[in-house]
Formats: C-alpha cells, sequence, structure tokens
C-alpha cells in the first residue's frame, strides 16, 4: 500500500487520500493493484490542484478541466486519460457521499474508445506454449499454473492467491475469489488435474522450505507465488521456446474463453467461469470469433476461394 506520509501533499489533502484508500480497501473490497492505480492518479490529480492554493474541499469544475488540459498537452493516450478521469469522478463521488462535498465531475465525459479485441493465442500456440521439459519441481509448477490458467480462465492474480482447500482433486473444480470479492466455482479437465495432482503430491512439499503455507503455487524462496514473479517465469518460458510476440498471462485468459466460443460454449456459461459481472462483458469475444468465422469462410468456401 501507499505510504502516505511520504506523499508531498497539504496535510488535509494528505488526510482524505488516507481515509479514501480505507474505503477503497474495507467497503469497495478493490484488490491492492487497482486501489495504488487509484491513489497514483489521485494524488497526482490533487498535487495540481494544489498550485491553485486549493484543496479537495474547493475543487471546481474548471479546476477539472485544467487538469485535463495539461494531461492532453503531454500527448496521454485516450486509454489512459479515461481511466484517470474515472478515478476522478469516483473520488469526487466519494467526497460527496461522505462529505457532502459538492460533485463538480458531473459534466466531465469520457473520450470515446475503439474497442481493441483481446490478443488470444491458437490452439496450436497454446499447445507449443504448454509443451514444457518437466525435469525440477519448477517446471512441474510452472506446468500446473500454465496448464490451470487455460483450462479455467483464471487471473494470474486468482491462480496466486489459490489455497489448497481451494482445490477439488477428486471431482475437477477449483473455487477462486475474483473481482469485488465474488466468489466462483470453475471446473477444470483431465489433463489440468493430471499435472495438478502430480504438482501438488510430489513436488510442491520440496518447495515449502521452512515455511508453513496453505498457498499451492510456491517460488523459489517457498512464499506465494506473485504476479510479476509468474510475468518473469512466462516470459522466460517463451525466450527458451524462441517464441517471437509477447505473451502475457492474461492471453491465456482471453484464449481460455474464445476457444470455448469458437467450440460451441454458450456466453453465459463462459461469462460465469470468467467471472464477469455483466454479460456484455464477456461479448467482446464474440466479435473475436466473427473474425475466425470469416477467415474460415475465406479459406474454405468454394465460392469464395474460386473467385480469388
Amino acid at each position: 500500500m501507499i505510504d502516505i506520509n511520504k506523499i508531498s501533499l497539504s496535510s488535509a489533502n494528505k488526510e482524505i487520500i488516507d481515509k479514501y484508500q480505507i474505503y477503497l480497501m474495507t467497503e469497495k473490497h478493490k484488490e491492492e493493484n487497482t486501489i495504488n492505480s487509484y491513489l497514483y492518479d489521485i494524488i497526482n490529480y490533487l498535487k495540481f490542484i494544489e498550485l491553485s492554493n486549493k484543496d479537495y474541499r474547493n475543487i471546481c469544475e474548471d479546476n477539472i478541466l485544467s487538469y485535463l488540459s495539461k494531461l492532453n498537452e503531454n500527448n496521454i493516450k485516450n486509454s489512459s486519460l479515461s481511466r484517470k478521469i474515472v478515478a476522478i469522478k469516483q473520488f469526487h463521488k466519494y467526497l460527496y457521499k461522505f462529505y457532502q462535498i459538492n460533485n463538480v465531475s458531473l459534466k466531465i465525459s469520457l473520450p470515446k474508445l475503439r474497442k481493441k479485441l483481446p490478443n488470444v493465442l491458437s490452439i496450436e500456440e497454446i499447445e507449443f506454449l504448454l509443451d514444457l521439459k518437466l525435469e525440477t519441481p519448477f517446471d512441474y509448477r510452472n506446468k500446473a499454473m500454465l496448464e490451470l490458467m487455460y483450462a479455467t480462465g483464471l487471473r494470474v492474480s486468482e491462480v496466486c492467491s489459490l489455497e489448497l482447500k481451494d482445490i477439488d482433486l477428486n471431482n475437477n473444480f477449483v473455487r477462486c475469489i475474483g473481482k469485488g470479492n465474488k466468489e466462483r466455482v470453475v471446473p477444470y479437465g483431465d489433463l489440468c488435474a493430471y499435472f495438478l495432482k502430480i504438482y501438488i503430491e510430489e513436488y510442491r512439499q520440496l518447495l515449502k522450505k521452512q515455511y508453513l503455507t496453505e498457498f499451492i503455487f510456491l517460488n523459489n524462496h517457498g512464499k506465494k507465488m506473485t504476479r510479476q514473479g509468474f510475468e518473469f517465469i512466462l516470459n522466460n518460458i517463451c525466450k527458451d521456446k524462441q517464441i517471437d510476440k509477447r505473451v502475457t498471462p492474461h492471453m491465456l485468459r482471453h484464449s481460455f474463453a474464445t476457444h470455448l466460443l469458437n467450440n460451441g460454449a454458450d456466453l453465459r456459461s463462459i461469462q460465469v467461469m470468467l467471472g464477469h459481472s455483466n454479460l456484455s462483458t464477456t461479448q467482446i469475444y464474440t466479435n473475436l470469433s466473427n473474425d475466425v468465422l470469416k477467415e474460415n469462410y475465406q479459406l474454405f468456401h468454394p465460392e469464395y476461394k474460386n473467385n480469388k
């Protein structure tokens, strides 16, 4: 978490940032990375406000517009600008709700964003990535993590937070706590079950060292695997396999959803497994699938092939 005492802000702004951080943790149940992102955006915003000899209690709409104008001068991307505006609007909503300070951000609108389709790996690319040489306990851990992420679509943070009680090795189910502190149960297949069982029963104990921990996936120090640690591992796997494209943990989640949809799974089931609150979030994968359909049509439809 951010150390409020080290921030160069007025005492009033420091105090409200401290309270806002507690609110995001205890009432909104945001993840640490999300909280830090929100707070960094608000801290920079309040630093700009202080240049006008103001604090959070007397901000006006023109102050917000001036701040956004400054960001635009720095050629900030629309996606980044949109994120900062959301953070500002949420902050002013909080001030209005708990301190009855007029919400001056109501008329501030978000820039129009072009929907970007998620990057996915083909089935062949997934098979190549997951085909690991298994020699050490770390190899079996990496194999189990990759298989689980592709088999369930879990976020990397969710996988890293799994404990032994969350895995049902007999019935091939995993229980996880996702965004908004929401619990969901996701099934996985026999191949994933096979490597999970080997890792947990034969190799996990070797990674524990002197620590008592219930976390399933452990780093080389015997502690809980982190998101950053797994990204580092994935990058090294890609280097060893000479995979040119940048592969991220989230691409496994996107690939899981896209491959399910392409093979006939219904959107509602995918929504539940991914833990999306709204079906509209899951519907982005239908756009991807339409692209696949078009590609297959162009490759295999005789009339299209004959007219090329």
